[in-house]
């Protein structure tokens, strides 16, 4: 069998940390290393150097839990922290993110999405729950409209090969068009396409051409 993957737990409340410990101590491939009800605790006792995941709770009464991130990472700088809460708001996302959070776990999630989201994160990845997907992105774009459509391309970090099909479907190209003007395949237009109606939060080609001349018009 594989390692179990370290994970600490941060949670003042008493009710849940008990929970969250039971949930994980059922799971073969997680072993917790330590459950605190602070930040502080967790730090002083060293917990977070034994650790590969650390779950932070965002409303932690007396401690201001980006704070406690950005100390762990400090402290432990390999260590993977997911952030838990009911449904942060974007600030905290952005700023927990810029501290070095690499995952968030709404505490609505399901056991199964709850274990899910410590070996995503535990194996490399960044984890966002769809339903903070869509609110994110679309809170991002709001914030950016006042500045022009550039603010938004910006502000969801678009890639350039997704800049430059942003600029091939406002000029009216198909798919296989863009494809053969890009020396691409059509199916990584596809999958361009794809990735930039996500993250701009729109649904269809129609949006992104608009979305394209109002870049052009600023």
């Amino acid at each position: 069998m594989p390692t179990p993957i370290p994970v600490l737990l941060i949670e003042d409340n008493r009710l849940l940390r008990d929970a969250i410990t039971l949930l994980l101590a059922a799971q073969p491939d997680v072993a917790l290393v330590g459950a605190v009800a602070s930040g502080e605790a967790a730090l002083r006792e060293s917990h977070a150097k034994n650790a590969q995941v650390v779950l932070v709770d965002l409303g932690l009464k007396d401690d201001d839990s980006a704070r406690v991130v950005r100390e762990l990472k400090r402290t432990a700088p390999d260590v993977r922290i997911i952030a838990m809460d009911l449904f942060p708001v974007h600030e905290d996302v952005v700023e927990l993110v810029k501290a070095g959070v690499s995952g968030f776990i709404l505490k609505d999630a399901t056991p199964t999405d709850f274990v899910d989201t410590i070996r995503a994160v535990a194996g490399g990845s960044n984890v966002l729950p769809p339903p903070m997907t869509e609110s994110l992105f679309s809170q991002i774009a709001r914030q950016a409209k006042g500045h022009g459509t550039r603010a938004v391309i910006d502000a969801v970090r678009l890639t350039q090969r997704e800049r430059q099909v942003i600029d091939l479907i406002g000029e009216g190209l198909s798919n296989k068009e863009i494809a053969q003007r890009l020396h691409i395949a059509t199916h990584t237009v596809k999958s361009h396409v794809h990735n930039i109606l996500e993250k701009l939060a729109l649904h269809t080609r129609l949006q992104i051409a608009a979305f394209a001349r109002s870049e052009g018009a600023d």
